[in-house]
């Protein structure tokens, strides 16, 4: 069986070598021969914790990722410091060309989500990278000293950050150090930033940009992070969504009850809660709230040229993720993405399975992810959430109610906002737009997807307000590959595609 399967995993890869161009054909000869020290300098930065509250971790991070882009002999390499004290700092390196007129700068993050370990699979650990590999239904783990050498296309890499970000990190700094050792020379001046505070919502990344505004000067920023289309196909996008959060809390009887004596009778924020939420979307998936919609940016017409031509993914999608039924029927899942969205995150009122208690619980809490698209704002979506909220007719507090406001009103509702930010999108006709497209097409030979909007949030529209920068989307990892949650990882196809890519966009004249 197993000569079976790697003599197809060769023939796969014999044809899908043969699409490429030299230049690539180049650069993935030289990744072979770096593979086993890449593969272990990656292991040994995914082996430091990264989560974005673990100040002291980020900064072994930092350490670390600098010592690897001095080894590769980039220039003026320094930390950029927020003036907040206690924030991580962004990483900053350049390479300066002879001769060149344009700048691009090449964006990832170090940082991480927050991790629980116990929710990960048997064997594994989120900062201890393991191989795993399908093995008919099961998943087979193993360390990388028991695993072949090269490591097999279809197999992964099971780690914290494995994809989310780190992955995009190293494949920048693997793509320069191909394009340096194979003898190629630069058209453009690269500069490289990676930041420490994506996955905490980047709270001080403007501050950064206001300092340092003459050295991150670009025309263009490269921003490598997230998934490739679930198709496989390599991706562009050219937006993002903005983000922001509205916490909800409701309140029962002042202590907990025995659900038998007063079942019926006494209020249950649970089913308050419940209500509240259910009048926020009808059955065909659509939000409720007064104004959700108005404000949406209409795209334009190369936007939905670009929109139709997306490969379609539902029956693909709808089978790996064992359901039948989209949110909005009929609406296809791009489609979707170009709409501003609500989503709950989470729900929390008393126990369920081993810790339910016949009780009326005293509180019923939930948090709402509302990702936004060009012409929202995400303080005015906020607000039109809490104005529904009133409309339900719940006094909304900011705060614990006292007594006095327990008295007199029967619903009450404590609301919490998030900080958050808009959405942004570069207009695809830019003439360094289209040379990415042709850089990035020239690594495959399936066509490029090309995405107006992802349904992923990153800060983008700071780059426009403290830069004026034009920034594009051009992820690497698997679509599969977890990332948030436990078992994150990077599919090998994908980390070495994307050293691939990054290398012709770095080689682009």
């Amino acid at each position: 069986m197993k000569k079976i399967s790697f003599t197809l995993l060769f023939f796969v890869n014999v044809i899908w070598v043969s699409a490429q161009s030299e230049q690539t054909l180049q650069i993935r000869s030289f990744r072979s021969q770096q593979e086993p020290q890449w593969i272990q300098d990656y292991l040994s930065l995914l082996s430091i914790p990264n989560t974005a509250a673990d100040t002291l971790h980020l900064r072994e991070n930092a350490d670390f990722i600098m010592q690897q882009m001095r080894a590769k002999k980039i220039s003026n390499v320094q930390l950029l410091q927020p003036d907040t004290k206690g924030a991580a700092p962004s990483i900053y390196g350049e390479i300066i060309t002879p001769g060149a007129k344009q700048t691009l700068v090449f964006y990832a993050h170090y940082d991480g989500q927050p991790v629980d370990s116990t929710q990960w699979t048997k064997g594994t650990h989120p900062f201890t990278p393991m191989i795993s590999f399908p093995m008919g239904d099961q998943l087979v783990i193993r360390k990388y000293s028991d695993a072949p050498k090269p490591l097999p296309m279809d197999w992964r890499i099971i780690a914290r950050s494995a994809s989310d970000d780190k992955a995009g990190v190293m494949a920048i700094l693997w793509a320069y150090e191909a394009i340096q050792k194979s003898g190629y020379t630069l058209n453009y001046n690269i500069k490289f930033f990676f930041e420490g505070e994506e996955e905490a919502g980047s709270p001080h990344l403007n501050e950064i940009f206001r300092k340092y505004t003459s050295l991150l000067n670009a025309d263009l920023w490269i921003i490598c992070d997230g998934p490739v289309h679930q198709s496989g196909k390599k991706m562009i996008s050219f937006g993002v969504r903005g983000d922001a959060h509205v916490e909800i809390t409701t309140y029962g009887p002042y202590r907990p009850l025995h659900s038998g004596h007063y079942g019926n009778w006494a209020p249950n924020p649970g089913l308050l809660m419940a209500k509240l939420l259910s009048s926020m979307k009808d059955d065909n998936g659509k939000v409720t709230i007064r104004g959700f919609y108005d404000d949406v940016t209409p795209l334009t017409p190369e936007e939905k040229t670009a929109l139709a031509a997306i490969p379609p993914v539902a029956d693909q999608m709808k089978k790996e993720l064992k359901f039948i039924a989209e949110e909005m029927p009929g609406v296809s899942l791009n489609d979707a993405i170009m709409l501003p969205s609500l989503n709950i995150n989470g729900m929390l009122s008393g126990g369920v399975g081993a810790k339910a208690a016949n009780v009326i619980p005293v509180t019923a809490s939930a948090v709402l992810d509302l990702r936004l698209v060009p012409g929202n704002d995400y303080q005015t979506q906020q607000q039109r959430v809490v104005d529904h909220i009133k409309g339900q007719g719940f006094h909304v507090v900011t705060g614990e109610p006292t007594d006095a406001e327990r008295m007199r009103h029967a619903k009450i509702a404590r609301v919490k906002l998030s900080d958050g930010y808009n959405a942004q999108r570069t207009p695809m006709n830019l003439p360094e737009v289209r040379k990415v497209i042709s850089a990035v097409q020239s690594t495959t030979a399936e066509q490029v997807v090309l995405v107006p909007t992802m349904g992923g949030s990153l800060p983008l529209f700071l780059f426009e307000k403290y830069l004026n920068a034009k920034t594009i989307t051009v992820p690497i990892a698997n679509h599969d590959n977890n990332q948030h949650a436990e078992n994150e990882n990077i599919r090998m196809q994908n980390l070495w595609n994307g050293v691939e890519t990054m290398a012709a966009i770095m080689r682009m004249k």
